[in-house]
């Protein structure tokens, strides 16, 4: 028995079951699309020594190479998240998907020089910018307020386990192949996840109505939908909210931290401890395996917590990110200063993962003050802003870096300048990162689950 749906599709009664599979298929499938995205930033920086060795870069111009990735990023995710009202997730993931792998390719030339490498990485950064406030955006399609902590913890998930799969993988392509097919193989993934993606992708049965595409299988449902968007807070207003704001900075320093990861502690492991590229190939894995361990233990915590009836009194999510951002400076401030090899390194594999969190809480507390019709636009605006640490952070430490008498003390000031942003956005986190106190202030309700039996065909 087939009926109009909810947002303007056909739908048909079937088991809850079925519904559930559909929402955690689209999990997996955006978990592998966040794999290869962050294989794709991770590429640089695990061949940055070659790169630099075979164009004769400095530090500050290969800082400056990395950085070009964001200089559309920012635009790029704001632009298309303001494109999520008119067009359907499901096509904007297809069309950054392949976009980003054909811009990996032109580096497989042997003639493709520093030019070539930063057009490509402009290119690139305008392509995955708007990947995970979009990416975002379609996973709560699919799941209500209550329950997208852990899809959302699942999908930043992806961005650790780009790191993870990418470092040895990568470092193997290029000490055997070089430095050129390594960006070759991450554009051939993309290549393949889009293929995936156009058999297997879907919309789920919350996602919000688009105007006049769907006006005419809309629903009463839909009706309301659109008039609680209508009527709901305007957007100045959700934009100056203490959540937000304490949102953008806190991913403004994880954005930070994680860039200022990917371009320099592969080189820092090279140049300054004398590591060979495997080991520190190693190295960068491990720590984007605690990124992502991390992300899913507070994922879990926080489906658990959600779901618990006892009413006991437990920390808002806004303070207990505030806290582990607290201890990821503190471990990142040890990694700078200590002495012995083996007080550095465990705060690369264990608390310096924390900040990662961030990423989760921030986009989550975010989705919850903003009506579903605004969602995308609103997310798109804080990945935005935030991702502006991402431009800095490559350029600023590498003048740090190069500024300094030796290396050793260039990359002493620069993780203490990270831990010290670190600290500054956790400690605002854990006083104004407050979803449910702005939403109530707002007036905006929590979105529902979709009525049981409902099956998006």
């Amino acid at each position: 028995m087939r009926r109009p749906g909810p947002r303007g599709r056909v739908v048909s009664a079937a088991p809850s079951a079925t519904a559930a599979r559909g929402a955690w298929s689209n999990t997996r499938l955006l978990l592998l699309f966040m794999v290869v995205n962050f294989a794709d930033k991770a590429v640089l920086g695990l061949a940055g020594p070659d790169i630099m060795r075979d164009l004769g870069l400095g530090r500050e111009e290969f800082g400056t190479a990395q950085s070009a990735f964001f200089a559309l990023f920012s635009l790029s995710a704001v632009g298309v998240s303001l494109l999520t009202r008119r067009v359907r997730t499901t096509v904007l993931l297809l069309a950054m998907a392949l976009l980003w792998s054909v811009a990996q390719l032109p580096m497989l030339w042997t003639a493709a020089g520093f030019g070539t490498l930063v057009a490509t990485r402009v290119l690139l950064g305008a392509a995955e910018g708007p990947s995970a406030p979009v990416a975002v955006h379609h996973l709560y399609g699919w799941f209500p307020q209550r329950d997208r902590t852990l899809p959302t913890a699942v999908l930043m998930v992806g961005a650790a386990a780009g790191v993870a799969v990418a470092a040895p993988v990568l470092s193997a392509v290029i000490a055997w192949w070089g430095w050129r097919w390594s960006f070759g193989l991450v554009g051939l993934a993309g290549i393949g996840w889009a293929a995936v993606w156009v058999r297997r992708g879907g919309q789920g049965p919350l996602a919000p109505a688009l105007p006049g595409r769907d006006a005419e299988a809309a629903t009463k449902a839909a009706a309301v939908t659109e008039a609680a968007d209508t009527a709901g807070p305007a957007l100045r207003r959700i934009l100056r909210s203490p959540t937000v704001l304490a949102a953008v900075l806190g991913c403004f320093a994880a954005y930070w931290h994680m860039s200022s990861q990917l371009t320099w502690v592969p080189d820092y492991l090279r140049t300054d401890l004398g590591w060979n590229g495997t080991l520190a190939g190693a190295a960068v894995a491990a720590g984007a395996l605690a990124n992502g361990a991390a992300l899913l233990g507070h994922g879990l915590w926080e489906r658990r917590s959600a779901r618990r009836t006892d009413r006991v009194p437990r920390l808002p999510s806004g303070a207990g990110a505030g806290l582990l951002m607290l201890v990821a400076a503190g471990a990142v401030a040890v990694f700078a200063v200590a002495e012995p090899l083996w007080a550095r390194l465990p705060m690369l594999v264990g608390p310096m993962a924390l900040s990662a969190v961030m990423m989760t809480v921030a986009q989550t507390a975010c989705g919850r003050i903003v009506p579903a019709g605004r969602r995308g636009p609103v997310l798109g605006l804080v990945v935005g802003v935030a991702s502006l640490g991402g431009v800095l952070s490559p350029v600023l430490l590498g003048r740090v870096i190069d500024a300094a008498p030796t290396a050793a003390a260039g990359y002493e000031r620069a993780w203490l300048l990270t831990a010290a942003l670190l600290a500054v956005s956790g400690a605002c986190a854990a006083v104004f990162l407050r979803p449910e106190r702005d939403a109530r202030r707002l007036g905006v309700a929590a979105d529902t689950a979709p009525a049981p039996g409902v099956h998006v065909a």
